[in-house]
């Protein structure tokens, strides 16, 4: 079940929150298993076929750390952590790649092997890195091992990071799975930040969603488009997909502050980033993370004796990134696109040896270019509409310049796009910081904020009934 939707907002979420607290004078265990127990049913409720698969997950995961934490430092316990890690792996590989790999080598060798409907569990590429972590951090010694399986099964299925993310870190949650500490300063934080999630999803992304749903479902369709209207919806969906899924990032550690949970922040204000280096350090910062400090750094890092073996680095944590997204080609572009532009960054020193403030000016504008290019090869549907949409962009493809469709959607959606655009920055913290500085408006801001916030809110509700549902984009990952 979205944490997006009514439903959830006012049946579901204020009786999860009212049995929690009443659970408060017993034990923490018990509130622990009525998270883990409401987290199996909010999932099952949106998801009833794949339960199972996550149930097994959780069960396999607690049996590999306990193996893994009683043979540790035995000549078994490398063979028991690939077993662990094959596992998990080959569920993720069947039930999001099997088709994909099928149809591949359809298209190589003939239609020869039939083509299955399977349905993917939804959040599978989330829970399956939580799960994967937690096996080898305790292969590693970094955690300790609880033997209470509600551990293991809350950390895995916690449900506001479910679907998608963060990537939490078990180290991180099973100190605050035994003793975390409730408290009404940290549940009105939560508040104010879910609020603020929500309102970045329905008021900010949906509505540009609209004008990028647009462009690029027309260039599908077959329409023409202009190269101001394709400019328009690359930029439209650079900014939807940032607030779709920061939104869900806030919304989810908003939750988990309402039960006294603290979560590591996942995005920081990635279209300021300096370089492509500095975007992936702002954007998803527990993806990255994970990768950091499961396979590149394994693999050697950085700190290589021959930039060869730094080049493979980088290409097997890039094209990995790229498949986790999703089990299309235009994916592993993606994660080829990033790996060639992160690869050019690491041997020329770009833009670190830049002395000149100017040649640092223009290096950020070509890496927010590089950016929108990037999200036109993630939005586009296939590799052709890739190529397609690009030549659209720069009057390659026998198109306009300009239309009608861009004036009209400039003008629909100018102030959604002006708002997007400030929000997307530190502008406005940086203001209002400056504002509370002056005499009397921080005891103004006191008052305002909350009826500002009460105001969005209930305007984002309002929006949320009367337009068509639409889901988080980071729920089909």
């Amino acid at each position: 079940m979205s944490m997006s939707t009514p439903f959830f907002i006012f049946a579901f979420f204020p009786v999860i929150l009212v049995i929690y607290y009443l659970l408060k004078p017993l034990p923490i265990l018990y509130r622990n298993i009525w998270l883990l127990m409401v987290s199996l049913f909010l999932y099952a409720f949106g998801a009833p076929k794949v339960i199972l698969i996550l149930v097994l997950s959780v069960v396999l995961n607690y049996l590999f750390g306990i193996f893994l934490d009683h043979y540790r430092g035995s000549k078994y316990s490398g063979w028991l952590l690939a077993f662990a890690i094959l596992v998990n792996l080959s569920a993720l590989f069947f039930y999001k790649y099997t088709n994909f790999a099928t149809s591949t080598l359809n298209s190589v060798f003939g239609d020869s092997i039939t083509v299955t409907t399977i349905l993917l569990p939804i959040g599978i590429s989330f829970f399956t890195f939580r799960a994967v972590s937690y096996v080898i951090d305790v292969y590693r010694g970094n955690v300790i091992l609880h033997k209470n399986p509600i551990y293991v099964g809350l950390y895995i299925t916690f449900f506001p990071q479910l679907i998608s993310g963060p990537i939490d870190r078990y180290s991180n949650m099973e100190t605050q799975i035994a003793d975390r500490k409730e408290s009404v300063q940290l549940f009105s934080e939560g508040i104010i930040r879910f609020v603020q999630g929500f309102c970045k999803k329905i008021i900010i992304a949906d509505s540009l969603a609209i004008l990028a749903d647009a462009t690029f479902d027309g260039l599908v369709a077959g329409d023409s488009v202009s190269a101001a209207f394709a400019w328009l919806g690359a930029i439209a969906f650079t900014l939807q997909i940032y607030f779709d899924f920061s939104g869900y990032s806030d919304m989810a550690i908003g939750i988990g502050k309402m039960f006294g949970f603290k979560t590591p922040e996942n995005f920081n204000f990635p279209y300021i980033a300096s370089s492509i280096t500095d975007f992936w350090h702002r954007w998803h910062i527990s993806l990255s993370t994970w990768f950091r400090d499961y396979i590149y750094f394994p693999l050697g890092g950085s700190r290589v004796p021959k930039k060869s073996r730094l080049v493979f680095n980088l290409f097997v944590v890039w094209i990995l990134t790229g498949i986790w997204h999703g089990a299309e080609w235009k994916f592993v572009l993606w994660g080829l696109f990033y790996f060639v532009l992160l690869t050019f960054e690491k041997l020329t020193g770009w833009p670190k040896r830049f002395q000149n403030k100017v040649a640092k000016i223009l290096y950020r504008v070509a890496t927010l270019f590089a950016i929108v290019f990037g999200w036109v090869i993630f939005k586009a549907d296939g590799i052709h509409s890739v190529i397609q949409y690009l030549k659209s962009m720069f009057v390659l493809d026998g198109n306009m310049l300009t239309d009608a469709n861009a004036y009209f959607y400039v003008r629909e959606y100018a102030l959604i796009l002006i708002a997007a655009l400030l929000l997307s920055t530190p502008l406005p913290g940086f203001i209002k910081e400056k504002c509370y500085r002056i005499k009397g408006m921080a005891s103004l801001g006191i008052i305002m904020r909350p009826l500002i916030y009460m105001f969005l809110f209930i305007y984002a509700v309002s929006s949320c009934i009367l337009n068509t549902y639409n889901p988080f984009i980071y729920n089909n990952f």
